[in-house]
Parts: structure tokens; sequence; C-alpha cells
């Protein structure tokens, strides 16, 4: 018999932790038992989880004994804080969060790209930011017809990206705006509805904000490739859920043709290619909604640059951006278990 698995669910109430909660009961994974742990706010709380009602513990350093594995989308500070005890109970943690990605012994892993840094753990495994997870499902199988030498990213980020508060709110402006009342901003720092904004992280000195950097160099360690040159411009949209992007690719040499880059993408797994020229339907958010792949088209080459390409995509930020890519994270590390 195939072994099965203790899980912890930290954050279990958020919008990414409801997800986790759907894929382990939607889908095969070897599962022993499910522990979901949030905050005292959520206290006395029951969630439903495969017929059963399974009530929310408040997350405490010793609610990791006898767990296997603890997913964690609870925020930075709140991994900081507890991820070291689940550890040291003897879990595997897969971090959702920015607190441990850009640490060098802890692995940053897209399983479609580098599954292989699953097994250089010590503990800890970082999901990467949503952004650049959907970005990289599109931009690394393109490795395999040439060196990469720059990206160029501008992103449409939706109001799931800063959780089930900021969705919320986006709807009840709509719903203000549209019925002739007052706006007013409480999860994010501008009107949402109806607007647009630069991504609401801090601006550094180097003019780039936080979730921009984070592209930045999440992206070289994920390929493997410190000499990668890359940019970002990341902006919040009235979107719902689902991220979309416009990328930039340009490559060492002569870039391949956009046939071969569109057979490549359409063999590369986690990847639906919506290019559709003659009824001018390509990736949109309302379509990569609830959907595991990335969705990409408006591939073209870019007419100022002989050696790059353009196109555009799309991916549920809440799935394959964050608790979808954990999931599969699990699964892998699952998989080199039972060998």
């Amino acid at each position: 018999m195939p072994r099965e698995y203790h899980v912890a669910i930290a954050g279990a109430t958020g919008a990414v932790g409801e997800e986790f909660r759907k894929l382990l009961e939607e889908r095969s994974f070897p599962l022993a038992s499910v522990r979901l742990l949030a905050s005292s706010r959520s206290q006395g709380k029951k969630l439903r989880f495969r017929g059963d009602s399974v009530p929310v513990e408040v997350m405490t350093p010793s609610s990791f004994e006898g767990c296997d594995i603890a997913f964690f989308s609870a925020g930075a500070s709140r991994s900081r804080e507890f991820a070291p005890a689940a550890v040291a109970a003897g879990s595997v943690v897969i971090d959702n969060s920015s607190a441990f990605r850009m640490e060098p012994d802890v692995p940053l892993v897209i399983p479609e790209i580098n599954p292989e840094d699953i097994a250089k753990h010590r503990g800890i495994i970082a999901n990467p930011n949503c952004s650049t997870i959907i970005a990289l499902m599109a931009i690394a199988p393109l490795r395999a017809l040439g060196k990469l030498r720059r990206i160029v990213v501008s992103t449409y980020q939706a109001a799931s990206g800063a959780g089930a508060q900021a969705m919320h709110e986006l709807l009840e402006q709509s719903r203000a705006y549209l019925d002739g009342r007052p706006v007013v901003p409480k999860v994010f720092p501008h009107p949402i509805a109806f607007n647009l904004f630069s991504h609401n992280t801090p601006v550094g000195s180097d003019g780039y904000n936080e979730e921009e950097r984070k592209m930045i160099l999440e992206s070289r360690k994920i390929l493997h490739d410190d000499s990668l040159r890359v940019t970002a411009t990341c902006i919040r949209v009235p979107i719902l859920r689902a991220h979309a992007e416009s990328i930039n690719v340009e490559f060492e040499g002569t870039r391949p043709p956009t046939s071969l880059i569109r057979e490549t993408l359409f063999r590369s797994p986690g990847i639906e290619l919506a290019d559709d020229v003659e009824h001018g339907r390509f990736p949109m958010p309302i379509e990569a909604t609830s959907r595991d792949a990335v969705l990409v088209g408006r591939i073209r080459e870019d007419a100022s640059n002989e050696n790059a390409i353009e196109m555009f995509v799309c991916g549920d930020q809440i799935l394959k951006g964050a608790a979808l890519n954990g999931f599969q994270i699990a699964l892998k590390w699952a998989e080199g278990q039972a060998q």
C-alpha cells in the first residue's frame, strides 16, 4: 500500500487556503488526515471536508506535531514565526509567502520547470510569486529553442492577488460606483473598481516596487540563470480573479519562427494555446479563471527587435499562481518519497 500523509493547512480560511482544501478534497492525493489552522479570529469555525465538518484550530508552534506536510498561506510574518516549528516537528513546509523564496538553501519551485530542486530542500520548499509562476510557465519552454537574453513583462493583476478581502472590496466598490455611492478604499490604497494603479507594494530606491523585484529575482533563481536580464512593471486592475501579462522575450541569437514557438508551447505541460487570430480570441482572465492551465496567445514577432517575440498570457492567480503549484510540489515530493 502506498504511504498516506498527514497534512496541515496554515491559513485555511483564506482564499488560497480554501483552494488547498479543495485540491486535497477533490484530487488524487495520498491523504491520511487534514488539519485546518488559522488565527484566533477563526476559532470555533468549522469547514466542510470530504463530507465531514472539520474544526479550524488556532495555529500554535505545537500544531504541526504528527504532520508530514504543511501548506503555508498565512502571510510572510506568520511563515517566519511558525514554519521553523513545523520543520522541527518533522513536517515538510510548502510556503506560499515571500518569507523564504530567496534564501539560498530553500528551493523555489515550479514543478513543470525545475522539479529536481525539490530534492534539495532542508524542510522548506518555497512557492514562487503568482506573477512569476504565470510568466515562467510560458517563458521557460522557450529555452529549448535558444538561450534567452532578456525578458520584459507588464502585468495586469487581479484583486485575488491581495486575498479574499480584496476580492470582496472590488465587488462592493463596483456596486457602490454603479449606484452612485462614494467609493471608499479599505484594503487597497486607491479605488480598484473602474480603475487601475501601480502594484500596491513599496517602491525601492531602484524605482522598482516589491512585486516587480520579486519577478526579477525569482525568475533568475528558478531558471538558474543569474545573467538573464529581466524587467517588470506590475499593475493592479479591476479583475476579480486571474492575472494577465504581456511578455517580450529576447533570444541571444536569431529568434525561432513563431510556428515553432506555438508548437513548443502546445506540447508544454500546463499550457493551453488561446491564439485564434481569425476570430480575435486570445487569453482572457474570465476564461483563465478556475482553470489549471496558463493560457498563451498573441504570439508574434517583435517588429522592433529581430531577436524577440511577443506573447500575452493569463493564469488563475489562486490556482496555478498559488495553491495548485503548491499542491503539485507536494505530489512531486510524495512521489520522491515513494521511490
